[in-house]
């Protein structure tokens, strides 16, 4: 049998090689929809300061390995995650290529584990292509790996200026589901990737 690296699945190996499947009932992943907890004044404060470090990296094509220090690392450290009973630990970095036009571009996916069952994916790139849907089947894949377990599993997926959420659940037929893309400058999606993150962190704590 052919072996695929978990950094080259698609959508269609995870549903042909482990029989994963999307959820189809809408309430299957409500953790991102439902009501969630308003941010402080305070809280608004370091999301403004997190949006100004962006836009300024942005003008300047966002350097490598800044992306995590400049957007993740708050937003993680806001919704309490490097706090017990949290712990994080940075699982791979692994490289990603595309061709075009005899041009090798290249990115990094940096996995952060945090208690088991939360991993947060990062895409570090200067090239827009590296799009979340890079993302979404790695994470998944990682995900897959985690020891069985009858708990919701959730992912993050982000490149620092777009994130989308999973949950997986892998008894029985493993079924996963995503939330929309929130992007960190429209529609307050920066605070409500937050208000997320912090629903997640009571979910699994």
């Amino acid at each position: 049998m052919q072996t695929v690296a978990i950094e080259q699945l698609t959508l269609f190996d995870l549903e042909r090689r482990f029989g994963v499947q999307a959820a189809s009932n809408s309430g299957f992943f409500l953790e991102w929809q439902q009501a969630l907890t308003p941010l402080t004044p305070e809280e608004r404060s370091r999301l403004l300061r997190v949006e100004a470090a962006y836009a300024n990296l942005e003008r300047r094509s966002r350097l490598e390995n800044t992306v995590k220090l400049a957007v993740v690392a708050p937003l993680l450290d806001l919704a309490g995650l490097f706090l017990p009973p949290f712990y994080v630990t940075t699982e791979k970095t692994v490289e990603i290529t595309t061709e075009d036009a005899d041009v090798t571009r290249r990115g990094r996916l940096d996995i952060w584990v945090l208690k088991d069952q939360l991993w947060v994916l990062v895409i570090e790139s200067k090239r827009a292509e590296f799009s979340l849907k890079v993302g979404i089947p790695q994470v998944l894949g990682y995900m897959l790996a985690a020891p069985q377990t009858d708990c919701p599993l959730y992912g993050m997926v982000t490149n620092g200026g777009s994130f989308v959420f999973l949950k997986l659940l892998q008894s029985g037929t493993p079924r996963y589901a995503r939330s929309k893309e929130l992007i960190l400058d429209q529609d307050d999606g920066l605070g409500q990737t937050l208000q997320i993150l912090k629903a997640l962190a009571v979910a699994i704590s």
